[in-house]
């Protein structure tokens, strides 16, 4: 099942892609959120699809498409998790997870406008694999940790690399500026995917690619990053764990590449949808429209 939310910013209905088709199920809930995950809403969402696809309204395909998951309590993210990419950036390949938390403030559609922050000059591209958790947890086994996926969800993990590593202080600061967190299109549950551990995932910038990449790389796979975060924090339904970047990010180059006005970023994992977005400076304006 994909699910997807639409609509304005702060505005978004819920839906689902049922047999190819994109159909409206606010009737059934208004938001995948917290709640939404924790009282089985999957389960429940899949039976009333499955006994009233014939009775909803269908969503027209030019709908704007928000974040799949109603603002999440967190999004934990997975630092130098692909051996090419530590080696890219000069990075020793960690001995354990490193674990940073981005702003829920980021958030934004899949393909809404990425801002450029006031006073950066490095803005980077991440293509990742998100990991949806569905129940609380704490202190997890890794064999217990795989009942807590909900599904996955695509996310580029915008970071500003001067904010990241030149400004005193942890990974935060470069990555939760707003509109740095495009999610989706979709939350692809896990019954949808064959094989995780085996998705090819790539980006592109001004249709050059940049990103070529497959999970099977990862360094850390996700039964133990799930298992692993949650011996340091509770996970709530709905918390987005994301798993890392593959090389080809715009600080690995020689010299370094970074965003500029009027950029174009396309990205996709297989079987969880694309996104694009448009790269623009900072202004008042431009944040007037964005939103999860």
């Amino acid at each position: 099942m994909k699910l997807f939310r639409y609509g304005k910013p702060g505005k978004e209905r819920t839906a689902v892609i049922y047999r190819s088709h994109s159909l409206d199920v606010s009737g059934f809930t208004e938001n995948y959120d917290e709640p939404f995950f924790e009282n089985d809403g999957l389960v429940r969402l899949r039976e009333y699809v499955k006994a009233n696809h014939s009775r909803l309204a269908p969503v027209s395909a030019g709908e704007r498409l928000g974040c799949p998951i109603g603002r999440p309590s967190k999004i934990v993210c997975i630092g130098l998790n692909y051996a090419d990419h530590a080696r890219e950036t000069n990075a020793q390949v960690p001995s354990e997870p490193v674990i940073f938390l981005k702003s829920t403030t980021a958030i934004i559609g899949p393909n809404d406008d990425v801002i450029i922050p006031k006073n950066s000059v490095k803005t980077d591209w991440e293509v990742e694999l998100g990991v949806v958790i569905c129940h609380r947890a704490s202190y997890l086994n890794e064999s217990e940790a795989v009942n807590c996926i909900a599904g996955y969800v695509l996310h580029n993990d915008i970071s500003e690399r001067e904010f990241q590593l030149e400004r005193n202080g942890t990974w935060d600061k470069g990555k939760g500026c707003d509109t740095f967190a495009p999610l989706g299109p979709y939350l692809v549950t896990t019954d949808e995917i064959n094989d995780i551990n085996n998705l090819r995932l790539h980006l592109h910038v001004n249709d050059q690619l940049m990103q070529n990449g497959t999970t099977s790389n990862l360094i850390f796979k996700i039964p133990y990053l799930i298992s692993y975060v949650s011996q340091f924090m509770t996970l709530l339904p709905g918390d987005i764990i994301s798993t890392g970047t593959p090389a080809g990010v715009g600080l690995g180059m020689t010299p370094p590449v970074y965003l500029k006005p009027g950029d174009i970023m396309d990205l996709e994992i297989e079987g969880l949808g694309s996104q694009r977005q448009q790269v623009k400076a900072w202004g008042k304006n431009n944040l007037e429209n964005y939103g999860s």
